[in-house]
């Protein structure tokens, strides 16, 4: 088993953290507020630390899953950040989706001071983080991919080498743009149904089990129609996300118009007040575009 420190337990971090545990691993946690990390201490058995120095003290492996690049780097080049208590040689593995500039740039920072980062971004929103079936994309040296691997594996079912450092985050950058892409032709197509006067459930039923078909038919198509936006994955995230991949093609001078459109409606999202609650909440910009109400 190994030394692991985990730095920031949010929805998924907390999730990520427990199988971390559960698997046997020596875990020391970390969080902005103190009250949570002592909290998840408390029901895990595990250790949790007052700064992310003080985490990273004695581990091997560090994990980190915030929210955005500069809450990373605060994480661990900040004051009392990780890399100022970490051993030479310790290995950093960036699992927030942070875009490949900001994973580079942290990555030589780091290598000037001994270490290692290697980026690891997930996918499978909460509930897979929960069951321990996270897919990881890793952009890594083939070495530091085994070196991680089993703890990688104590947290998801589906563990991917994308290629050198960066990769894993380009990867998952695009994964986040296809699939609000597909959330958002999914929306456009339930809101024509309804002006329609389809049967809605019927056009769900069928959708699914079709060609049509997707994870984001199966996850979104019932929450649009309820208007339920409990949150599985931030609309405000899926924006940051989707606007790191649309930067990314920007500077490839490759256009991407579908997740373009997305970020439009995720925009128009966020002026309605619905950046923390998930983003299915996209469905209420369509609806204002045809005016009507699902």
């Amino acid at each position: 088993m190994t030394k692991i420190a985990f730095l920031g337990l949010g929805i998924m971090g907390s999730r990520m953290a427990a199988n971390l545990a559960g698997a046997g691993h020596e875990l020391t946690v970390w969080n902005r507020t103190a009250a949570t990390a002592e909290d998840f201490a408390a029901a895990h058995s595990v250790t949790a630390a007052v700064t992310p120095a003080a985490a990273a003290a004695e581990a091997e492996i560090v994990f980190t899953m915030v929210v955005d690049g500069p809450r990373v780097r605060d994480v661990l080049l900040g004051q009392d950040g990780a890399a100022y208590g970490a051993a030479p040689g310790t290995l950093f593995v960036d699992c927030s989706t942070i875009g490949p500039a900001w994973t580079l740039e942290l990555g030589e920072a780091l290598d000037a001071k001994g270490f290692s980062l290697l980026d690891a971004p997930v996918t499978g929103s909460s509930p897979k983080a929960e069951d321990g079936t996270l897919t990881f994309m890793v952009g890594s040296t083939e070495q530091e991919f085994e070196t991680v691997r089993p703890a990688l594996e104590a947290m998801g079912s589906l563990i991917v080498r994308c290629g050198a450092r960066g990769q894993g985050q380009m990867v998952k950058l695009l994964n986040n743009a296809i699939a609000v892409s597909n959330a958002a032709t999914l929306a456009q197509a339930l809101v024509v149904a309804r002006r329609a006067g389809a049967d809605m459930e019927a056009l769900v039923e069928v959708i699914a089990s079709g060609a049509a078909g997707s994870t984001m038919v199966d996850l979104k198509a019932r929450p649009m129609l309820a208007h339920d936006f409990t949150t599985l994955f931030k609309l405000e995230h899926m924006l940051k996300d989707v606007a790191l991949c649309l930067e990314e093609g920007r500077r490839l001078q490759v256009p991407f118009p579908s997740a373009a459109y997305a970020q439009e409606l995720l925009i128009a999202g966020m002026a309605r007040g619905r950046g923390p609650e998930d983003f299915a909440a996209i469905i209420e910009p369509v609806e204002d575009q045809a005016g009507l109400r699902l």
